[in-house]
């Protein structure tokens, strides 16, 4: 039997209001990223621009376009081909009159292999999407690229333990989420980087998979994004990750075999009981 090994990394960067400099600073981390061995490679969510959210303001709906005419999809779908890398791309997106936060997953050759909708729309201070964005349509996505079978969530949906479960479920080898997450207007001394990594960490503990966090960092407007993008095992523990002002690329790689024999043994799945749990989920 051949052995496979999934090659992932994760991008973190500073991005300002040029999207096509923005698009020039990703297609530099993922041409380093893949030089380094990378095969799926996340940039971080909402990458064309600053974090627009903190604020509702009508002008921004002027930045969303068609999933698959985004800017950000058509300049990454040639460097996906050139390189041979699966590339999650987060994107403000417009369908007709309605609005998501979304992702294409590009694979390895360019190809479009379906796009996600943000599941989880948060709404606080510093944080109102749901004046930009409807809930998620799609439901969960698992993609089988050329380089192994993805699920990717969307910021807030990495605290949600549904989703990454679900994920896992459709058969995932590896989940991802692209994040923008800083610091909390309301309250300054509220610090939620450690908690953020442990909500992901307890989703590779709990469904026996690595995750892949790619945030990213700076200061917009007095909001500042802390980074600490990371990669974990399945044991929820830390293999590779940047701080809390680096900008660059982190890289790991797994066996997904070693994985499949080690989440039997384990009997997560086995031992789920989904017919005592539907009277709670509603």
């Amino acid at each position: 039997m051949t052995e496979r090994t999934i090659r992932v990394a994760a991008i973190q960067a500073a991005f300002g209001a040029d999207m096509d400099a923005n698009i020039e600073t990703v297609k530099r981390h993922v041409r380093a990223a893949a030089e380094a061995g990378a095969q799926i490679i996340l940039p971080p969510e909402l990458f064309q621009g600053p974090y627009f959210c903190k604020t509702q303001e009508e002008h921004w709906f002027r930045h969303a376009f068609p999933a698959l005419e985004h800017p950000c999809v058509t300049a990454l779908q040639p460097l996906a081909k050139e390189l041979d890398v699966a590339i999650p791309v987060s994107i403000f997106e417009r369908d007709g009159p309605r609005y998501y936060n979304s992702l294409v997953m590009l694979d390895a050759g360019g190809e479009p292999l379906g796009v996600y909708r943000k599941s989880h729309i948060p709404d606080g201070p510093g944080y109102q999407e749901k004046y930009y964005f409807r809930p998620g349509d799609t439901g969960f996505k698992v993609w089988t690229t050329k380089h192994g079978r993805v699920g990717v969530g969307i910021c807030w949906d990495q605290w949600f333990p549904e989703t990454a479960r679900a994920m896992a479920l459709l058969g995932a080898e590896v989940l991802m989420y692209p994040t923008a997450i800083g610091s909390e207007p309301h309250d300054g001394a509220l610090d939620t980087a450690a908690r953020w990594r442990r909500a992901m960490q307890g989703h590779a503990v709990s469904n026996v998979i690595p995750v892949v966090a790619a945030n990213r960092v700076g200061n917009e407007d007095g909001q500042q994004f802390y980074g600490t993008s990371f990669i974990c095992d399945h044991a929820g523990e830390v293999v590779s990750e940047l701080g809390r002002e680096d900008e660059g690329v982190i890289t790991a790689a797994f066996d997904p075999d070693f994985l499949d024999r080690h989440r039997a043994a384990w009997g997560f799945f086995r031992d789920r009981r989904p017919d005592l749990y539907g009277p709670y989920f509603t």
